[in-house]
């Protein structure tokens, strides 16, 4: 087994022509530094040096292994200032994010990132928070971008991200039909919602469960667009990020519901291990927060600035509602 300490002797022994020279640059004594390349010589079993020349001159398998010492040492330098520098990463990122941020600001997110660290590669991962949390605590993610909650605390850190506003949302073609059931709106299609592991999905029937609608009708659907897609389509009034389906309803194929409550915002946050490069990955979390809070501010100035006149449904709601 090659030794460092081993191959510093040599290397230096070599360059300074001298044991005592060596020794100096090393801060040993002449015998430390004879006695390191003999166990070296030893090791790889040929004679290094030219002991008796003046100044001391490798043999000629030692001029041949010197060029190796000094390029492992070289990298052995490189790998140390990793270490220097607690905030930078070159090895592979490995990212997992649920849907709704994948369709929104994580773009801009992944494109800041690299510019920000340039020798990053990103290995992405799409799928829902409860999973996404049980591969980080399987080390098989570094950071995530999903709901929190599902870990214990004293084993992560996170920083949370800005929430997404929840609205319901029809096909124009049943405008008219909840506006003539106004007062049984929420019996006369089903809902389509996240996947029934998703907290989306628990909150729904939460809410409509505080609205008097017990055993609703609904549709879980793994991926955003789907449920975007089969809304757009009539298949049910769909419970969706109100900035991610924005365009659709901007340009009309998507009709919004007045509601007599609002739904429960979708909180978010950057998620990572104690243990894994922490001011690396906060530096990583604060980056996504500037990415979301930017990604919010921009489709907030959009809505403020568009007229929705005739795409809200308003169906009639008792008095002791707000």
């Amino acid at each position: 087994m090659l030794d460092f300490k081993e191959l510093e002797a040599f290397v230096w022994a070599v360059r300074l022509g001298s044991f005592r020279k060596a020794a100096s640059h090393l801060h040993l004594t002449q015998p430390s530094v004879s006695e390191r390349i003999s166990r070296l010589e030893s090791t790889v079993g040929q004679r290094l040096l030219e002991r008796s020349a003046r100044p001391i001159q490798p043999t000629m398998r030692g001029r041949e292994f010197f060029l190796h010492a000094e390029r492992m040492l070289h990298q052995r330098d490189e790998a140390m200032q990793l270490f220097d520098s607690e905030e930078t990463f070159s090895a592979p990122l490995r990212v997992g994010t649920i849907e709704t941020i994948a369709h929104s600001w994580l773009p801009d997110f992944m494109r800041r990132l690299t510019d920000k660290y340039p020798d990053l590669i990103i290995e992405l991962t799409v799928d829902y928070s409860p999973a996404l949390n049980d591969r980080l605590d399987k080390n098989e993610l570094d950071i995530l971008l999903a709901m929190n909650g599902y870990l214990a605390e004293d084993r992560i850190d996170s920083l949370p991200l800005s929430p997404y506003e929840m609205g319901m949302f029809i096909a124009p073609v049943h405008a008219e039909l909840l506006l003539d059931n106004s007062r049984q709106w929420m019996r006369t299609l089903p809902f389509i919602s996240f996947g029934k592991k998703a907290r989306p999905y628990e909150e729904l029937i939460q809410y409509l469960a505080r609205e008097k609608l017990k055993q609703p009708q609904i549709h879980s659907v793994s991926t955003l667009m789907t449920i975007a897609r089969m809304t757009m389509e009539g298949l049910g009034i769909g419970a969706l990020p109100v900035t991610t389906v924005l365009d659709q309803w901007q340009s009309g194929e998507l009709y919004r519901i007045a509601l007599p409550r609002p739904l429960p915002d979708m909180h978010y946050d950057v998620i990572w291990r104690t243990a894994n490069h922490p001011r690396f990955c906060r530096g990583v979390a604060r980056l996504a927060q500037a990415c979301a809070e930017g990604y919010e501010k921009r489709r907030q100035d959009e809505m403020e600035s568009t007229d929705f006149e005739g795409r809200w449904v308003r169906p009639q709601y008792p008095t002791t509602h707000p």
